[in-house]
């Protein structure tokens, strides 16, 4: 299966299927890799929001089904991408055509160099909460250090073997690590739960202000964000099962055990920003430590899947290259850029890949084999269904305040793209 098309295709890798040799992950390595992304600082803060405007059985529930629903639909992509051997760059291409594909996958480049930039600042900022708290970083240069510090971690795992990372550093050395810090958190906040009175915690109302389906889409919104990256991870699995469960398990595992402790510190530390909140715990310190650390594979993941596009786009430098030059680029924008300016900016943009991955599904689910060998420049269907759904998307609050965004715009999507012809280009 090649893009015969494409004079390059042969040197693109992101373009290229996987090869069998490099078809490594099983099960474990993709559930380990899945879990060690869904686990961040950043998965607690979002899961402390849902309180105190829902009620505690309200926000479990939201938290367990739209984990679980979320995770399902990165190991769909997964599965995919399994049976492919396809990057995220290459899928957008067979869907959307080889030349508009280049504007969802220069969008995508953008959005995971945001993402990669807000990563080195939850790193740099824990760092230095950390370091104080232990008695140290009180100088004012501080900040710029810790940033280049991460930033030299990042380069250094983008110039090794993603394989590798994968199944040697993280399977076998971050996972076992960071499962022990959520589970001494876990322990830390039910403990203090259980001496606030865990019946009245568990029993507590909601003040209102958001609604249900609201929060279960605020939850589902962590694993989408994640779904431009999975195949570019998937494609390097033994076989579609194993992939498909592997990572459903993993990450819906990581984000119902994130948003829930996320939720349990806001009902019993309310008063304090989640770091600080950590950092009381009994042990806090080294939890959020190694906490801390496991944060550098999201970092690393939204690199390594930056390169990955840039390279489907511009193939003389290699996926290694390019790492290292948007690893460069993130840690000056984490120098310069005010976070709270970026972030509403990254979360209007992640915006354009519900509907994107709700028409690649519609297209390729239960398709047992993708034949790329003919390519068209612009597939008008897909485009037009895609730029319908994000319209969508944003018009949702007028249409139902009640029924959330992403997954009334995924399901839309993927049923119109579903019920369009298997030949359909126009």
């Amino acid at each position: 299966m090649s893009v015969s098309s494409s004079a390059s295709a042969p040197h693109n890798q992101a373009l290229s299927p996987t090869h069998h040799t490099e078809r490594v992950f099983g099960f474990r390595d993709h559930a380990a890799l899945w879990f060690s992304l869904g686990v961040g600082l950043l998965v607690m803060q979002v899961g402390a929001y849902l309180v105190p405007a829902l009620s505690t059985q309200q926000a479990v529930l939201a938290i367990v089904l739209g984990s679980l629903l979320g995770a399902g639909l990165l190991g769909w992509m997964a599965l995919i991408a399994c049976r492919s051997g396809l990057s995220s760059a290459a899928l957008m291409t067979h869907v959307y055509g080889t030349q508009f594909a280049k504007l969802p996958i220069l969008l995508n480049l953008v959005q995971l160099i945001g993402w990669g930039t807000f990563e080195l600042v939850v790193m740099r900022d824990a760092t230095i909460a950390i370091a104080r708290e232990a008695g140290g970083m009180q100088a004012s240069y501080w900040p710029v250090m810790t940033t280049l510090l991460w930033g030299m971690v990042i380069a250094l795992l983008i110039s090794g073997s993603m394989l590798k990372l994968v199944r040697q550093l993280i399977a076998r050395v971050a996972l076992p690590l960071v499962v022990l810090s959520l589970l001494w958190l876990s322990w830390s906040f039910v403990q203090l739960a259980l001496q606030q009175g865990w019946h009245n915690i568990w029993q507590r109302q909601g003040t209102g202000g958001l609604g249900w389906l609201p929060a279960m889409d605020l939850v589902v919104a962590m694993p989408i964000s994640w779904l431009p990256l999975v195949a570019d991870y998937a494609r390097h699995g033994r076989d579609g099962r194993s992939a498909l469960h592997g990572t459903w398990l993993g990450f819906a595992l990581a984000n119902i055990w994130c948003y829930g402790l996320g939720v349990l510190v806001a009902l019993t530390l309310p008063s304090q920003d989640l770091v600080t909140a950590l950092l009381l715990a009994q042990g806090g310190l080294i939890a959020l430590s190694l906490i801390l650390i496991d944060e550098v594979d999201n970092a690393y993941g939204d690199t390594y899947s930056g390169a990955m596009a840039v390279h489907s786009v511009l193939p003389r430098w290699s996926v290694r290259q390019w790492g290292l030059l948007l690893t460069l680029v993130c840690v000056l924008l984490a120098m310069v850029l005010p976070m709270h300016s970026i972030e509403p900016f990254l979360l209007l943009l992640s915006s354009v890949f519900v509907p994107l991955f709700g028409v690649i599904l519609g297209r390729l689910a239960w398709q047992p084999q993708i034949q790329l060998q003919t390519m068209h420049s612009v597939r008008w269907s897909t485009v037009v269904l895609w730029l319908g759904g994000i319209v969508l998307y944003h018009c949702m609050p007028l249409i139902s305040e009640d029924a959330g965004r992403a997954i009334p715009t995924l399901l839309i999507c993927f049923v119109l793209a579903r019920c369009l012809p298997r030949s359909a280009v126009s």
